[in-house]
């Protein structure tokens, strides 16, 4: 018996040893399916988004840069030393990518981590990693697999979590109850006096007008029903009925029962959603919504709307073109697909509330193929190895939702489709999501699969709501006390139970008045009588952690930016601010031109763009800024393309809609006339132009002519 380990066996101990701290189960037993989820390489999606593959081909999420790279490290040593089986071959440009991506945006910011560590076996409260990427993203907690230790901590976590995101919570709506005592008494003061409240709103004849056309197809859906148990015939009733039902014949109605049903809602307005499972490259399956009309499509079988590989965009993706969902249809029958991406706290229901002003509804009547892409976790958390209760199926953030989520529904949609391309619409977090994937640090090829990236309410820059104190109070504490007040979870899951237990019209006006109290939001612009649907889609379960980066002290609170730290957008601003100042010298007083002082480049968008986000990959943009937002700073983002700080970005569409708050842009009753037909055109004018050979033209889009090419956009 050797007394010593041999040369050989210690990289296979060094190996052994880290895929343990890595796997799903404790290795410490020869227990079958914890042999089979036992960490077995890294994988790197892109080259500071590892994740991890177990022996039975699972994935497993957000493992730390610096891990995973010494799991490969390890596993190589041992193959090449003889005492591994199996055949590998590691990512030898790993840490040579990471590296050459490494820019001088610094290293941490101010003490975050202090008193932290790396170590696998660390507590939760300082099981941070040192960033060793942008210091807007710093690595994720590395969370191991479920030891007794563990579990314990867990759990505590689960109960403080509880108790004070609960009383967080029960704060916001004690605050938002309050500040509706001057509008609830202003209100009854107006009625003790014989006014309407509601003739002052903006628009008030139209919400009449539409509270008596749905009360009217209420009835009228009553008499139907009454009809048909009393005269069982498919056929239209009268003549006049004829051609209300040649192309959308809605297959509900009546009363609103309002439910957390898209589907519901879109048989009202004579469409259909059927629902597909996408696997993400990290293990999550998420929700993919096809909206479509009955009349001219038969929805996918259950096996193939079945959850997919964790693999994105295929080499042989588009080969079986003859099962795609484009080739089912004739030349001039095909409809060019757009996907349409939510917001923070919502899902892709968010276009679907206004009824046939909604703006997916009008999208797929108008003649596109519309998608609804959800991101993960959503309405029911669901991981392909990952229960609900183990904290590492909560440990992702913006970037895993930008690098991970969005290549796989986009990749889902086109593989399902047939077309080399879509059009992807997106409002507030996820146009954050898209901004953050399309960079060139992160995953820029995306960009050659999106025809036109129409942005609503674009996330980019922190409006003045940041300021809020109840913001300012999560942005200042600890990244450990934000854990122990909102766990390492779901973040405040109390807001899911109150989904299910209280009825749709109490939890409506509740959902309104909290949202409204936290984000400054006002119904002014919507439908009232709609409000109570809006908010039966939200919110949903989000992590602790994606709250974090979104509120803590870290990252976008604190740098007040998604991509640049606040030191960059100062600088930034600064060089604006002289370069406007040197340019009114010299057409005021006759001074020398900026470009003598400081060379010819001065004023191209070379020297602007020396730190541009995107590269030549990025699809064209289009805009809609709400102006009266104070949640996000749209204006500044569209300074920064108008000042050629992305040389590579063509802007194809811009509009600051002045009047429109956050939401406004997706609920507003002149959303349609302000933003919905805008972005009908602009998707079928940057269609490719092969795809707009053999598409169905929408409607209204006759007259458009391409400007992919031409620039004429």
């Amino acid at each position: 018996m050797a007394l010593f380990p041999t040369q050989a066996s210690q990289p296979a101990d060094a190996y052994t040893s880290q895929a343990a701290s890595l796997s799903l189960l404790p290795q410490d037993s020869n227990d079958p399916e914890a042999q089979s989820t036992k960490a077995v390489k890294a994988t790197f999606i892109t080259p500071r988004d590892p994740v991890i593959e177990t022996a039975n081909g699972g994935r497993l999420p957000a493992v730390p840069l610096d891990e995973a790279e010494k799991l490969n490290r390890f596993k190589a040593e041992a193959e090449q030393s003889g005492s591994s089986g199996g055949e590998f071959t590691i990512r030898k440009d790993t840490t040579e990518l990471a590296a050459a991506q490494e820019t001088d945006d610094g290293a941490s910011i101010g003490d975050q981590t202090s008193g932290q560590s790396v170590k696998p076996g660390a507590p939760f409260r300082t099981a941070i990693p040192s960033p060793k990427t942008h210091p807007l993203f710093p690595q994720l907690p590395l969370y191991g697999p479920p030891t007794l230790v563990r579990n314990l901590q867990s759990r505590a976590f689960q109960l403080s979590s509880a108790f004070l995101s609960l009383a967080f919570l029960g704060t916001i709506v004690l605050g938002s109850l309050f500040t509706s005592i001057p509008l609830l008494m202003q209100h009854l003061n107006l009625r003790l006096t014989f006014r309407d409240p509601n003739r002052r709103r903006p628009f008030y004849e139209e919400e009449k007008r539409r509270e008596k056309a749905r009360n009217d197809s209420a009835s009228a859906w009553k008499r139907k029903r009454q009809w048909h148990q009393a005269t069982p015939w498919d056929g239209p009733r009268h003549q006049e009925d004829i051609g209300l039902e040649e192309e959308f014949e809605p297959t509900e109605g009546g009363r609103d029962p309002l439910i957390c049903n898209v589907g519901y809602y879109a048989k009202r307005v004579g469409l259909d959603v059927e629902e597909f499972n996408v696997q993400t490259e990290d293990g999550f399956v998420i929700s993919l919504w096809h909206v479509y009309n009955p009349k001219d499509y038969s929805a996918a079988s259950p096996s193939r709307r079945a959850r997919d590989e964790p693999v994105v965009f295929p080499k042989d993706y588009l080969a079986d073109s003859n099962t795609t969902l484009c080739q089912q249809k004739p030349p001039g029958k095909q409809k060019y697909p757009v996907l349409l991406v939510h917001g923070l706290l919502q899902s892709a229901s968010a276009y679907c509330t206004n009824d046939d002003d909604s703006l997916a509804f009008y999208l797929a009547k108008s003649g596109y193929d519309v998608w609804l892409g959800n991101n993960r976790c959503g309405f029911y958390p669901r991981h392909q190895m990952l229960s609900y209760n183990d904290p590492r199926m909560w440990n992702w953030n913006i970037r895993q939702m930008g690098v991970m989520d969005l290549p796989a529904l986009i990749s889902r949609v086109l593989s399902e489709t047939g077309f080399s391309k879509l059009g992807l619409v997106c409002h507030s977090q996820g146009t954050t999501e898209t901004f953050v994937a399309l960079a060139k640090e992160q995953r820029p090829d995306l960009g050659d699969k999106i025809s036109v990236f129409c942005a609503l309410a674009p996330a980019v820059y922190a409006g003045p709501l940041i300021g809020k104190m109840y913001f300012k109070f999560m942005r200042i504490i600890s990244p450990g006390m934000f854990r122990i007040m909102f766990g390492i979870h779901a973040f405040i899951p109390f807001m899911m139970l109150m989904h299910r237990w209280l009825p749709g019209s109490i939890y409506g006006a509740l959902g309104y008045r909290v949202f409204s109290f936290l984000f400054n939001w006002s119904d002014t612009r919507w439908d009232r009588g709609l409000r109570d649907r809006m908010f039966q889609f939200a919110p949903v379960y989000v992590s602790a952690e994606s709250m974090r980066w979104w509120l803590g002290r870290e990252c976008f609170a604190s740098q007040k930016c998604i991509l640049a730290t606040r030191e960059e957008s100062r600088r930034e601003e600064e060089e604006d601010e002289e370069d406007e100042a040197g340019l009114e010298e010299y057409f005021d007083n006759g001074k020398a031109h900026p470009s003598e002082e400081h060379g010819e480049g001065f004023e191209s968008p070379r020297w602007r763009g020396r730190k541009a986000w995107y590269d030549e990959h990025v699809p064209p943009f289009a805009l809609w800024v709400a102006g009266n937002d104070e949640l996000v700073d749209g204006r500044r983002l569209l300074r920064r393309f108008e000042r050629g700080r992305e040389p590579h970005v063509r802007v194809v569409h811009a509009k600051i809609i002045e009047e429109y708050e956050h939401l406004d842009v997706i609920w507003a009753m002149d959303m349609i006339e302000k933003v919905g037909r805008e972005v009908k055109e602009v998707l079928w004018k940057t269609a490719p132009i092969e795809a707009r050979e053999f598409c169905r033209v929408p409607d209204g889009c006759e007259s458009i002519h391409s400007g992919v090419d031409s620039g004429e956009v």
